[in-house]
């Protein structure tokens, strides 16, 4: 009997510990997986976020290009003149004109007349290549001068309109460096990872990655 009771005693022992183990397991396993799910949750919210950023773009654009349409029916209103010179420059005969003058005003570091005139190349001449650097140096220039939100605006105006351009990664890191700028961290966060996430081979996802480690 003594003996039947120590073989049991042991038994139930086994059976506990190994009870205990898979719980425990359990418990880790439940864990990671709740661990993922906050993840891909994060993953949601920031796709989320850039979707909203740019619907919000496009409903600014819509309302601006409407006030612009009902001034534009308006009569007696004055309209830029196509002989319009800027500083520096006698006469503007073509696109190449105007945008090699902006580039060299810009290297001039004038940015006051590289801003003007990359204003104007948009606003008068249609060169895919040539308008997407035009709105990322009207961002650059904005961000230099801290009006934070027209370069946001010029950056998503790149984002949107010219989606396959070389410049749009760089366009969407250096929304995150507004968002530093306004002191809002954890939008910046989710803007860097969403450039080392959709462009892991540019440098801009490099950049990013330096700033989100810098922020750990």
């Amino acid at each position: 009997m003594k003996e039947f009771s120590f073989t049991s005693l042991l038994f139930l022992t086994v059976i506990f510990s190994t009870s205990s183990a898979n719980a425990d397991d359990n418990e880790t396993l439940q864990a990671d997986i709740l661990f993922l799910k906050i993840q891909e949750l994060e993953v949601e919210i920031a796709d989320l976020r850039n979707k909203v950023e740019s619907q919000n773009h496009l409903i600014k654009k819509l309302i601006a290009e409407s006030v612009t349409d009902e001034e534009a029916s308006q009569p007696n209103k004055l309209s830029i003149s196509g002989d319009l010179r800027f500083k520096g420059m006698e006469d503007i005969k073509s696109k190449e004109d105007v945008f090699q003058g902006a580039v060299s005003a810009l290297e001039a570091q004038d940015l006051d007349t590289a801003f003007n005139l990359f204003t104007y190349f948009i606003e008068n001449f249609n060169d895919n290549e040539k308008n997407a650097i035009s709105y990322f140096w009207l961002g650059e220039i904005s961000i230099i001068k801290n009006n934070l939100d027209a370069s946001n605006d010029y950056f998503m105006e790149l984002i949107l309109s010219y989606p396959s351009h070389y410049r749009v990664p760089l366009a969407h890191k250096k929304i995150g460096d507004i968002y530093m700028k306004k002191n809002e961290p954890i939008r910046a966060q989710e803007k860097y990872n969403f450039v080392v996430r959709e462009y892991p081979k540019d440098t801009a996802s490099s950049l990013a990655l330096q700033l989100l480690k810098n922020m750990e």
